[in-house]
């Protein structure tokens, strides 16, 4: 399986705001030689045990994929 790589610590994780619903967003790069299948593994993990779900995907000319990745933020609200 090939490995993914992080940019930069700051573009790693972001927030944003849709509405009133709020989103974390992990930006990931895979490499040129990444096939298909391993891809999509990567993605499916993520998606399954990371609850991420797929925001973005380009395929850039050089053959690599950068990937992002959203989930909801959920803010635990205090009751008493």
């Amino acid at each position: 399986m090939a490995r993914c790589f992080r940019p930069g610590r700051r573009a790693d994780r972001m927030w944003g705001v849709r509405g009133s619903i709020e989103y974390e967003f992990e930006h990931l790069v895979l490499p040129r030689g990444t096939s298909r299948a391993d891809a999509r593994r990567l993605l499916t993990d993520r998606a399954e045990y990371g609850h991420w779900e797929l925001a973005r995907l380009r395929l850039n000319p050089d053959g690599s994929r950068r990937v992002w990745l959203r989930r909801t933020i959920i803010r635990a609200t205090r009751t008493s």
